[in-house]
């Protein structure tokens, strides 16, 4: 099939039911789908800190499979059945399971009990696509590329066998929407005050697919190049949600939303013209950001924003693709962000070639003092098919791909240890969650006397916190 087949007017020769399985993983808290391109990520909690990191995590984030849905609506438009599982065994014709890096063993063993029930199974997603080695042994097909190509042969009657070629559809506007109902039930928002996002009740929207950036460590832009949908096609979606779920908490899922400047008006002022209510959140890069743009979006209802820093070194970002973003302009952004009341989380990575404990260390205090609501801290981790794991390939030391989460180290660092890597990840969490600015912050509390007081707190806590980091220091160096 060609990318540009039309995707209407299938022709069906027998209903088959079919299994839609986004396994829930058991072991710390683990992110698939979209995340970290589709690999996954899996964060087990190693302190205190992030025992409630992960906590809150999978409260407020975990969200339903967009691809999968993408899938149900093409089976469903071609009458098949569908319905889903989340490891539960199900009756069915096909089994199609969303791939992981970090949860692959569950998975593979999900599709043996479904194959030996006599259900073909395939595989979906990045994973299975760029390490089918983990996946063939209890695959019947593996869609090598986004599904949608493949699902679309085989809604239409044929049979997938081994790897299954599927390329990208060209024009996005061709896809039906995303069809939720097998998937996820009624999800009644649970809004908690400060808190950009609710728990329960958001669903997940691609507005476009791939990234534009060229980062060598993300694997967002390997399966597929960037193409983006028409604002008007977007704007019918959030109609449908409306119409048919009623107002939601909308994530959009792109890696770089606001790309386009001129399309991210042109969507928030559709949606202030039609009337619709949905909150939004989305995930950018700073620089694709101003004052202006901001206001229109929240407007529009954005509500949380996500971005990466990475680092503070402007040297280590470039040295992996990544272009800097002025410190002014990202310090005015965050602002801007806190006048508007939309909450917002950082990105960091920490084990970038030129990293030292010094220069995490600085990362860390760039990322208290920049000021956004929350902050995500990684390990560099060289996802294979990226540009980084290539160079990489020679240090990596760890062996069981499922390490391979985010934030484990997985490889030799010329300058820090695996040990010292896992301190400062845990050092980073404890630093910018444990003061009492984070909690004023979060709550908004500006009032002058009261942010003295919490300043003055902030220099005692963070004292405490510079001692017990150069004692690990002195007992991990000897």
């Amino acid at each position: 099939m060609e990318a540009d087949t039309p995707i209407h007017g299938v022709q069906v020769t027998a209903t088959m039911r079919i299994v839609l399985a986004d396994l829930k993983g058991g072991d710390g808290f683990i992110s698939k789908d979209t995340v970290a391109g589709g690999y996954g990520s899996r964060l087990r909690p190693f302190s205190k800190i992030t025992r409630v990191v992960a906590g809150v995590k999978r409260r407020f984030h975990d969200l339903p499979s967009v691809h999968l849905a993408y899938v149900a609506a093409l089976a469903s438009r071609a009458s098949h059945e569908v319905v889903a599982s989340r490891g539960e065994l199900v009756d069915g014709d096909i089994a199609i399971v969303l791939s992981s890096l970090v949860d692959y063993r569950r998975e593979t063993a999900w599709a043996r009990a479904m194959r030996a029930r006599g259900a073909r199974v395939g595989f979906i997603g990045l994973a299975a696509q760029k390490l089918p080695q983990l996946f063939q042994d209890d695959a019947d097909f593996i869609v090598d590329g986004e599904p949608e190509a493949a699902v679309l042969r085989l809604v239409s009657g044929q049979t997938l066998s081994g790897r299954e070629a599927s390329p990208q559809i060209e024009d996005l506007d061709q896809l039906p929407f995303p069809l939720w109902e097998p998937l996820v039930g009624e999800r009644r928002a649970l809004r908690v005050p400060f808190a950009g996002r609710p728990v329960s009740g958001s669903l997940p929207l691609l507005a476009s697919r791939s990234c534009p950036e060229f980062c060598t460590y993300c694997p967002h832009r390997i399966q597929s190049t960037y193409r983006s949908r028409s604002v008007s096609n977007v704007l019918d979606e959030l109609v449908y949600l409306h119409d048919t779920r009623g107002p939601l908490h909308v994530v959009f899922r792109d890696p770089l939303f606001s790309q386009e400047r001129d399309r991210v008006m042109e969507l928030c002022e559709g949606i202030l013209s039609r009337g619709l209510v949905h909150t939004f959140e989305c995930e950018t890069r700073l620089d694709r950001l101003d004052d202006d743009l901001l206001v229109t979006m929240h407007r529009a209802g954005l509500r949380a924003m996500s971005f990466g820093v990475e680092a503070v070194a402007d040297s280590t970002l470039k040295k992996v693709g990544r272009r800097p973003i002025p410190e002014l302009h990202q310090r005015a952004m965050l602002a801007r962000c806190r006048d508007l009341g939309i909450v917002t989380a950082a990105f960091y990575v920490f084990g970038f070639s030129e990293d030292t404990w010094e220069s995490i260390n600085a990362t860390i205090d760039y990322s208290v003092t920049l000021g956004s609501t929350v902050a995500q801290f990684k390990v560099l981790t060289p996802y294979p098919g990226t540009p980084l794991f290539k160079r990489m390939e020679a240090s990596i030391t760890e062996e069981d791909w499922e390490q391979f989460d985010g934030f484990t180290p997985t490889f030799r660092h010329e300058n820090l240890t695996q040990a010292e890597l896992q301190f400062l990840l845990g050092s980073a969490y404890t630093r910018f969650y444990m003061r009492p600015s984070f909690l004023a912050n979060y709550l908004r509390i500006s009032t002058p006397g009261v942010r003295a007081v919490v300043d003055a707190l902030d220099i005692r806590v963070e004292r405490r916190h510079g001692r017990e980091g150069e004692r690990m220091e002195r007992s991990l160096t000897c």
